[in-house]
């Protein structure tokens, strides 16, 4: 090995807490560095090459078939703007009644004669495309389980079609819920309704803007009001997007912290060791060893420990991005997401380049001392630094231990400096994963709606396996059960809740319309904008509606896939996420003529005040038990996947944080302490006790530690200002100020003491090291 090599590992061997501190501080910057720069790559790259494989479709319009006719819609794709086009399909929206395979909700079919090629080629996953009437393929993300020979019957039509799923297939642009041939079209339209789609394809459709621009120019050369509904692909790739975006915005939060903690903490050990070491610099130039050298011998003291820390970093992020890869699968209907191999290799050469850099800053000043001057140095520690602060502390009422402790990081004020920066991330990161906690819950509060006292349930449908099938739940019925509600001693007011599903002009799929029975603004909806339904014909929606249909508040839409389509009023954006956010609240009233079936409601009570919530729930129980329903004590608070990964990611990357800042409090306190050794003799001699020792070392620390954590706080404050609300935008959501504001004055000054915390479980391994130092051998020390 050469004499370089040896510098090296001797360096390595010897400083065990600065290598430990490099190792996991480079850790921390490479784990949160690979899994949010994987999810970036995750959350947008499958689906901009599924979208340029299968060409697909910049802007889907639905128009109305008894304003338009085929000729002019065909017409639109010759216009300026438009680069292609496909269409025009006649479209229906239809309620299939399936073989067992689960609920019976709208979907929107079209009729195609081909999966297409120029724009939206619909992908076959698998079977094939129908090639006559009577044959259906059902698209992989239909409300349906899609099953090859599955019967799907439409006794609402006239004639009562029955049609045979032979495909199942994708639309990256999820143009439509099912496709059969155009034939099969007539049969499945009910008189005076359907429409047409058009498909199209811009020649610049990067931004809202643009679609817009083109959506207006291809609907200038028709009749007014023929278009009902239009989407965008900026909107399904949002969609798309959602569920891995949502991690991106606090991940960076986390690289951000992890990596400048990485700098700091580096170039602050490099720094020591230089200034700690100076008369071994001496030494080692003495022998032979040239500048140059001397500067890649500190380097590589640095560069080994943070090479093992970035390896088991690159480890921690991969294992860190399973649970929320598993997630982007689902997503996008594939088995093979895995982390790129070039972000690996971008995080690693980023953050070894970081290293590497801020290691030669430092060592730099190894490679200029004058070998002379080295040699001549004697004990590293400044003797005259402080001593103001030391005079002044020491007319301070404070036992005489503490007061030397308090004015200790005025001698070496860069190294205190240094630990405080690390104490300040530290502290940081701490109040914003308790602010992330709470604004999480807050939505999962208002996801859950559970502000009443007791819920009755809507029973469950009884989908049973094929066979002979358990004997059926009689069905409640609603009134009967809001007549024994009204009836229950104790009961303050209610209200009832039932889900139908129908679709919206424009958008495929379904949305969930929550029908009211009663006043339900006391229930937990959290409002964004506008208000509460207050009457029939008014709606509240939440934010990822209003994006997904273009709408905003005072819009009108329709609803489709009832008795008969139903026109509401938006007043109100409400945060509810669950759906993807589309759903619809509305009054059961607006619903009348549409007969939608309103069996299963459930119930959602408050109660007086002094009722016992148990006695009630048992009395309630004894009046529903004929009607087939149970009472139970307050709401579903159940927290999401989602909610549990995010929490879990922010808890370990802020203890790692945590352990970084107090391994860099050690690294500091540990090099003090032997620059002071002879100091503490000293101070031994005179009749300091090992108590008190440990109390000055502790103290040295304590005000260092108390400006960080006050610092730190409202910098973690601002950091989950900015990072909840970058969140929430990810996934479609305006979060109301309630989700924000989540920090109290009662709670800000435990969290500021986490600062003098870090501080002493950093110091507490040298306050005993040096408590336990022998008196004669740290006068002996030079």
């Amino acid at each position: 090995m050469s004499a370089l090599g040896k510098v090296v590992r001797s360096g390595v061997g010897r400083r065990r807490v600065q290598t430990l501190v490099i190792g996991l501080a480079t850790m921390m910057a490479v784990a949160a560095s690979v899994l949010g720069g994987s999810l970036l790559v995750v959350s947008g790259a499958p689906f901009e090459h599924a979208f340029a494989k299968q060409h697909g479709a910049h802007l889907s319009v639905q128009f109305d078939a008894g304003k338009v006719s085929a000729g002019q819609l065909s017409r639109t794709e010759n216009i300026e703007r438009v680069s292609g086009a496909a269409g025009p399909f006649r479209t229906a929206t239809v309620i299939p009644h399936s073989d067992g395979a689960g609920p019976e909700w709208p979907m929107t079919v079209v009729g195609r004669s081909g999966p297409g090629r120029d724009v939206d080629e619909v992908a076959l996953l698998e079977g094939r495309w129908p090639a006559h009437s009577g044959e259906i393929v059902l698209s992989a993300d239909s409300a349906l389980i899609p099953t090859m020979g599955m019967k799907l019957a439409f006794p609402d039509l006239p004639g009562d079609p029955t049609l045979t799923v032979v495909g199942v297939a994708r639309s990256v642009t999820r143009t439509a819920d099912a496709w059969v041939v155009p034939s099969q079209m007539p049969a499945l339209t009910a008189p005076g309704s359907g429409g047409y789609q058009m498909l199209y394809r811009f020649t610049d459709a990067s931004t809202t803007a643009q679609i817009a621009a083109g959506g207006r120019a291809v609907t200038r050369s028709l009749p007014p009001r023929t278009a009902v509904g239009e989407q965008s692909w900026l909107t399904v790739k949002k969609n798309a997007a959602r569920d891995t975006a949502l991690y991106v915005p606090f991940l960076i939060a986390f690289g951000a912290l992890g990596l400048v903690m990485s700098v700091l903490i580096v170039g602050n050990v490099v720094a020591s060791a230089v200034g700690t070491a100076t008369r071994r610099i001496g030494i080692l130039k003495a022998v032979g060893l040239t500048p140059a050298q001397v500067v890649r011998a500190y380097m590589g003291q640095a560069l080994i420990p943070a090479t093992v820390g970035t390896a088991l970093g690159v480890l921690a992020g991969h294992l860190l991005a399973v649970p929320v890869l598993a997630e982007a699968e689902e997503v996008y209907g594939t088995s093979s997401l895995t982390i790129a191999p070039w972000v690996d290799l971008a995080v690693i050469a980023g953050v070894l380049g970081l290293v590497a850099a801020t290691a030669w800053a430092s060592a730099w000043r190894a490679g200029r001392l004058r070998t002379v001057d080295a040699l001549a140095v004697g004990p590293t520690a400044s003797a005259g630094r402080g001593r103001w602060a030391a005079r002044l502390a020491g007319r301070l009422p404070l036992p005489q231990p503490v007061a030397l402790g308090l004015a200790r990081p005025f001698a070496r004020p860069a190294r205190a400096l240094a630990m405080g920066t690390a104490i300040l991330f530290g502290a940081v990161a701490v109040t914003f994963t308790v602010g992330m906690g709470a604004s999480l819950g807050q939505v999962m509060q208002a996801k859950a709606h559970d502000a009443a006292d007791v819920t009755v349930p809507a029973p469950l449908p009884d989908f049973g396996p094929r066979g002979p099938a358990p004997e059926r739940r009689t069905e409640a019925d609603p009134a009967a059960v809001a007549a024994a509600i009204e009836a229950a001693t104790g009961t303050g007011k209610y209200y009832g809740a039932a889900t139908v599903r129908a679709t919206v002009s424009g958008l495929t799929g379904t949305v969930d319309v929550i029908a009211f029975t009663g006043d339900a603004s006391w229930g937990g909806y959290t409002m964004v904008s506008g208000r509460w339904i207050d009457k029939p014909g008014e709606a509240a929606v939440p934010t990822p509606f209003l994006a997904a249909t273009g709408t905003r508040i005072g819009d009108t839409v329709t609803l489709n896939g009832l008795a008969e389509p139903v026109t509401v009023r938006i007043v109100g954006e409400v945060l509810d996420p669950r759906n993807d956010g589309m759903q619809v609240f509305t009054d059961a009233s607006t619903l009348t003529a549409a007969q939608p079936d309103l069996t299963e409601t459930s119930h959602h009570i408050a109660l007086t005040s002094g009722t016992d919530v148990s006695g009630y729930v048992d009395a309630l129980n004894k009046d529903l038990a004929p009607l087939g329903v149970t009472a139970r004590a307050g709401g579903n608070d159940a927290a999401s996947d989602q909610v549990l990964t995010l929490n879990a990611l922010s808890a370990i990357l802020t203890l790692m944080l945590v352990a970084v800042a107090a391994l860099g409090v050690l690294n500091g306190v540990l090099l003090d302490t032997r620059e002071r050794v002879r100091e503490i003799g000293v101070h031994k001699a005179l009749g300091m006790t090992p108590r008190q020792t440990v109390a000055m070392v502790l103290t040295s620390v304590v005000m260092t530690g108390l400006i960080a954590g006050a610092l730190g706080v409202p910098l973690g404050v601002v950091l989950h200002g900015w990072v909840i609300p970058a969140m929430g935008d990810s996934v479609g959501l305006r979060l109301p100020g309630s989700v924000i504001a989540v920090y109290h004055a009662a709670e800000l000054l435990p969290l500021a003491l986490g600062g003098p915390l870090i501080a002493v479980l950093g110091a507490l391994l040298p306050a005993g090291w040096a408590a336990a130092s022998r008196t004669a051998t740290a006068l002996r020390t030079e």
